[in-house]
């Protein structure tokens, strides 16, 4: 199926709402889709980002035990892996899509593939989630809920641009006008053979 930012957002806001129905990062995750569809790997990827979302508000509580920061540091270094694992996946999908397109002599690359595009679209939607929950705060001053309502208000617009790249993009690799080409990430720092702390005490 032809993935669009209409579907992604969608998408997208749905989780966000489906995990604040308990706001609790240890809530399963009861993802609506088809585990082989491109739907459930966006939920997927929203629903990593939601959860991490959160952790990162909980370690950062001055309160906080060390331990219990430390567990914390390591459940969101394991998030950020599994993150990056699920872009490359949802690359590979696309990839899967425009194999068979005929790429134009004078097509040019873009900086970033669609699925590190679409990252970065889920992490838009968890900021107008939260800007707009302070706006609505009724315990904050008016001063604040100004400040965030300017501030929501750039991220809507920054969604609808954003949005409308990443449709242009995706429309520039169907008809040949750029290709893609992704780059592991080759993340270092949690391989016990290129991180020297690691296989230093190995």
């Amino acid at each position: 199926m032809k993935i669009s930012t209409a579907l992604c957002n969608e998408i997208f806001d749905k989780v966000i709402v489906d995990y604040h129905v308990t706001d609790d990062v240890d809530t399963p995750i009861n993802n609506p889709f088809d585990r082989d569809s491109i739907e459930n790997r966006l939920y997927l990827k929203c629903w990593i980002d939601t959860v991490q979302w959160h952790l990162e508000d909980i370690i950062r509580d001055p309160h906080i035990e060390p331990v219990a920061a430390l567990q914390l540091k390591r459940r969101i270094d394991h998030s950020n892996q599994d993150r990056t694992d699920l872009v490359e996946q949802i690359d590979s999908y696309f990839r899967g899509v425009y194999c068979n397109v005929v790429v134009a002599p004078d097509a040019r690359i873009n900086t970033e593939s669609p699925a590190w595009a679409i990252d970065r679209l889920s992490i838009l939607a968890l900021k107008i989630y939260h800007m707009r929950e302070q706006v609505e705060r009724s315990d904050a001053s008016e001063v604040h809920r100004q400040k965030c309502q300017d501030k929501l208000n750039v991220l809507l617009e920054q969604r609808v641009d954003l949005s409308t790249a990443i449709d242009q993009l995706l429309e520039d690799i169907s008809e040949g006008r750029k290709y893609m080409k992704v780059y592991r990430q080759m993340k270092m720092y949690n391989d016990p053979s290129t991180n020297p702390v690691l296989y230093k005490n190995a």
